[in-house]
């Protein structure tokens, strides 16, 4: 296993390690790991800007399926277009 040193870290960041590990049972070191495994986990998954990029058709095309597909009359509910006319009538 590689060893890592990291120089002048401030106090505070340090006791805010500390203080995390002790609530957690572990060792500061521990407790550095974790952080940055977690952090380099979220960095995995999050898209690159190009990649949303090529999401966007595909999402555009499942939001107008869904529109279509999903008609409040078909589930036995009255349309919010008539409950509006209704209500602006009285």
């Amino acid at each position: 296993m590689t060893t890592l040193h990291v120089l002048d870290i401030p106090d505070e960041l340090y006791e805010q390690l500390q203080q995390l590990a002790q609530a957690e049972n572990s060792s500061v070191d521990a407790q550095v790991i974790t952080i940055l495994q977690n952090a380099l986990q979220k960095t995995k998954t999050q898209l690159t800007e190009d990649e949303k990029r090529k999401n966007v058709p595909k999402l555009l095309e499942e939001i107008d399926h869904r529109r279509h597909r999903l008609n409040p009359a078909d589930f036995g509910l009255p349309d919010s277009i008539e409950m509006i006319r209704e209500d602006r009538d009285r």
